[in-house]
């Protein structure tokens, strides 16, 4: 589990194909990999993957040809930068929102323009996503946590502050670049419970389905 707060950028020095799998070599140098081991699970631009080895600077993942395919990892090649996150720890201010490391889809950036010191982005989820965005509601991009302005159809706006722009690789994107998408853990959940109920016939959500999700307290 993340927050979607990014800790640091990396670079992707190898990507190292074998068979229809590929294998990252990533430079982490601020990710202070001393305190890491190998199986931890580290988000890259929003993909949960397992350190399969590592130096003072560099972790390795090996990423699997269905992950190629539903996410943007496929599109990495060296020099690539990422966005980089440790999985949570009991400790860890949840800053940001639940977010899982398992991309709902690639989605795509339809604009950029300023907004007094921030930038407004206008965004695209694939078809089918639409019903888990909501305005005000949380969404992760590349791996980073963002709040939602308004939603028409598959489309949403979103203001980004210049520190996010700074300290991700969202500042490095363009209009028309490919973007991993997970929608909100709570909305998945929500929808599931309705689709059991409808199928049952049962008359509705109630708190103590909520409570059973563990969302019931929040």
């Amino acid at each position: 589990m993340f927050t979607g707060i990014v800790e640091s950028t990396g670079v992707i020095r190898e990507a190292t194909i074998h068979g229809s799998a590929c294998r990252l070599q990533i430079f982490a140098p601020d990710m202070h990999l001393e305190q890491s081991g190998i199986g931890d699970s580290i988000a890259v631009d929003g993909v949960c993957l397992t350190v399969t080895d590592l130096t003072a600077d560099y972790f390795y993942a090996d990423v699997s040809d269905e992950t190629l395919r539903c996410t943007t990892l496929g599109q990495l090649r060296a020099g690539s930068k990422v966005n980089l996150e440790k999985a949570v720890t009991p400790s860890t201010p949840l800053g940001g929102h639940l977010v899982t490391g398992h991309v709902d889809g690639v989605g795509q950036i339809l604009s950029r323009s300023p907004a007094g010191g921030s930038e407004r982005w206008r965004c695209r989820v694939p078809e089918g996503l639409e019903k888990y965005i909501a305005a005000k509601g949380s969404i992760a991009i590349a791996g980073v946590s963002l709040t939602i302005n308004c939603v028409e159809g598959c489309d949403f706006e979103l203001n980004l502050i210049p520190h996010t722009l700074a300290a991700t690789n969202l500042g490095d994107l363009s209009s028309g670049d490919p973007v991993n998408i997970e929608v909100d853990l709570i909305a998945r959940y929500v929808e599931r419970l309705l689709s059991c109920q409808a199928a049952s016939g049962s008359s509705g959500l109630t708190m103590d389905d909520l409570r059973r999700t563990g969302f019931g307290d929040v």
